[in-house]
């Protein structure tokens, strides 16, 4: 297959205080081993833009760079809305400003994209976190019901890769008015493989960096965003599992503030939906004072997980 018969690609970093990452970024994106063409767009959310002309792809050459403000809601999903708004791509992907793409990323997605029927691709993820690696492996076929029992983690955002016309037409763009967009990228998913499930290349393809998450200590955007979560998507808590992770987490971030009522009270709910789920006995151990919550999550960070 020749350049002129793939695909174009639009990749979009929503970015806010991350010069140094988001350079990296920005250059695992543009150099894609991938004879197509490829369009950065990099969105300023909250920042001025910068002048990235240091790492600019050289002119006449099928790599382009976009730099723009968030011209929607401020965060993170209307900086990747504006940066969909943007870019002029058949398909689409995402990337955090502070993870990074392996070469033969999009190579591998737009042929795994082209066997298939899915709308959408994504794949594994190198979870690097304090200097240990973690592989996560999705598996072949993501559909919605797996996503309503488990948000799996493997799934993440920096791999998707996504039909242009499916994106803005049936799936429609990222929610806006999620509380500060925590979960904007579980609720799109569970869009999307409502429709068709999601192909996945079964190899880690995206580094993802963890320790500067802007959501570690946003403990009450945690709270109202699964609030609002679970109202838009009621069909999460029809499994007990999953009902028991959201309400676990919402135990913990109470846990966190100090809301020792509030703690137990989601602790309970969890535990009745699943008495072997980790998080509300977690979340009770903090709320006693025995562990504070950033050494538990820090924990689960090593393994490469979440709360």
């Amino acid at each position: 297959m020749n350049a002129h018969e793939l695909p174009s690609v639009s990749a979009v970093i929503a970015t806010r205080h991350r010069p140094a990452e988001l350079r990296r970024a920005i250059g695992s994106v543009l150099s894609q081993d991938y004879s197509g063409v490829i369009e950065c767009v990099v969105v300023f959310d909250g920042d001025e833009p910068v002048d990235l002309s240091d790492v600019a792809p050289a002119a006449g050459t099928n790599r382009a760079l976009t730099v723009i403000r968030n011209m929607r809601t401020p965060g993170l999903a209307g900086a990747r809305n504006s940066g969909v708004d943007a870019a002029f791509g058949d398909l689409l992907a995402f990337c955090d400003d502070d993870d990074e793409w392996l070469p033969d990323k999009i190579q591998t997605q737009v042929e795994l994209l082209q066997r298939t029927a899915s709308q959408a691709v994504v794949t594994g993820i190198t979870v690097v976190y304090a200097g240990h690696e973690t592989h996560r492996i999705p598996p072949a076929t993501v559909t919605h019901e797996m996503l309503l029992h488990s948000r799996l983690t493997p799934v993440h955002p920096s791999s998707v890769l996504v039909e242009r016309e499916a994106f803005v037409g049936e799936i429609g763009p990222v929610d806006e008015a999620i509380p500060g967009s925590y979960g904007e990228d579980y609720e799109w998913l569970l869009r999307a493989a409502a429709i068709e499930p999601i192909a996945a290349v079964r190899r880690p393809l995206v580094t993802v960096h963890w320790g500067s998450s802007l959501f570690a200590e946003r403990w009450q955007t945690i709270i109202d965003a699964i609030a609002y979560l679970t109202a838009k998507h009621p069909a999460l808590l029809d499994d007990r599992a999953n009902a028991a992770r959201l309400f676990g987490r919402v135990a913990f971030a109470h846990a966190a503030l100090g809301h020792r009522r509030e703690t137990v009270r989601w602790a309970w709910r969890a535990v009745r939906r699943r008495p072997l789920e980790r998080r509300p006995y977690v979340a009770l151990v903090v709320a006693a004072g025995l562990m504070r919550a950033s050494t538990i999550q820090e924990r689960a960070n090593r393994a490469g997980r979440g709360i």
